[in-house]
């Protein structure tokens, strides 16, 4: 009950600083920049206030806290990756609960081949809390080498960047089609003073993205998501990287199938306590806030910042490509077996993570095979 009226409170504060914000553009607000405000305003957004966001306890379940089968396979796209560039860094972005972290680190420290740091950038004071606390519990000679980052490292560096799950939370813009011509949504308050959808004609900026990447025969009142701000986010957090490979991990798909006519009511999706529904104005500051990603966009953010796809896969064809039955083979004991199976096939199953998550390995300086690529390389669907 106490809980329940905290969140309550929280949830209020949210809405009105959002209803101040809204006053203050001139009574309509970005979509972007709603998502921004009720994601990662300081004290009041999803990112970071106290809410409980991973897990079973959380509003969503991610494939490490599924699995330590999914960081052993990164752990080993790790060892990879450093022992081609003699690099010595793992980067990973927002790392949720520190499950990958750990999960990774133990199994390259089960190898002889841990990183000699493992450094973290996060923006949710509560997830680093939450990340300091499970990271604590390594050895202290693998607990040693983790650092949280505030921002991008400055200096160059060698190695691996992983985000899982980064890339659908980056605010996004809304794009509807009215009558032969694109409107941006955005949001305006309704005679109730509650949330809605309003549109407005498509700034010239916008309307040149949306001439570049969506086809020209999609039907009237067709609605979809656009990134702007995906290409120079991909920019500033490999800048630093001198050598290297980032494998981004997320739900999408190639730009053809992306903006497909028949998905004509966009991506966006809001997950609250387990549950997935798309109605960003339900719980603000209390839910996270989502949409599929372009790969093709993240391809053409790759060449923006002088970067190469080194390969592009099924979530299910890199896990096998990265070992995951070699992995699930060597569980200590039947029924660690029997349960490792169980989560395996949530990995890897169509109808679960293994088709709908794709992963993608952007690389600089790095031209050496990667074995998450080796069972499927779907970069040409590009």
């Amino acid at each position: 009950m106490a809980n329940d009226l905290h969140e309550s409170g929280h949830a209020a504060r949210v809405r009105q600083h959002l209803r101040e914000c809204i006053a203050a553009a001139g009574g309509w607000l970005g979509f972007d920049e709603y998502m921004r405000i009720a994601l990662y305003e300081p004290g009041l957004g999803y990112y970071s206030a106290g809410a409980a966001k991973l897990g079973a306890g959380g509003d969503f379940i991610t494939a490490p806290e599924l699995s330590p089968l999914f960081g052993r396979c990164l752990a080993r796209h790790c060892m990879e990756v450093l022992a081609t560039t003699g690099g010595s860094d793992v980067l990973e972005l927002g790392a949720g609960s520190g499950r990958l972290a750990f999960d990774v680190l133990t199994a390259m420290d089960a190898a002889g081949r841990p990183p000699a740091r493992y450094r973290i950038l996060e923006v949710s004071a509560d997830l680093r809390a939450r990340q300091r606390s499970l990271l604590a519990t390594l050895p202290p000679s693998l607990a040693g080498r983790v650092q949280w980052l505030d921002g991008p490292p400055e200096e160059s560096w060698r190695g691996v960047l992983l985000a899982n799950e980064v890339l659908d939370a980056l605010p996004f813009k809304r794009i509807r089609s009215e009558g032969g011509e694109w409107k941006e949504l955005g949001v305006a308050l309704d005679a109730a003073d509650r949330f809605c959808w309003q549109t407005r004609a498509a700034a010239p900026a916008l309307r040149a993205q949306i001439d570049s990447a969506l086809p020209v025969d999609l039907p009237d009142g067709y609605e979809a998501e656009l990134c702007p701000m995906l290409s120079p986010w991909i920019t500033e957090v490999t800048a630093s990287m001198q050598q290297g490979v980032a494998l981004f991990i997320d739900y999408g798909l190639p730009r053809a199938q992306y903006y497909h006519p028949d998905r004509s009511s966009g991506t966006l999706r809001c997950h609250y306590r387990q549950r997935a529904h798309d109605d960003p104005f339900a719980h603000p500051g209390m839910e996270d806030i989502t949409a599929w990603v372009d790969f093709t966009a993240v391809a053409e953010a790759a060449n923006m910042a002088d970067l190469w796809v080194l390969g592009f896969a099924t979530q299910a064809a890199a896990l096998l490509g990265l070992g995951i039955e070699a992995a699930l083979n060597n569980a200590p004991t039947e029924t660690t077996r029997i349960r490792r199976a169980s989560e395996a096939r949530q990995l890897l199953m169509p109808t679960e993570m293994g088709e709908t998550f794709k992963m993608i390995a952007l690389g600089r300086g790095f031209d050496a095979p990667l074995a998450a690529f080796h069972v499927q390389d779907l970069r040409r669907s590009l």
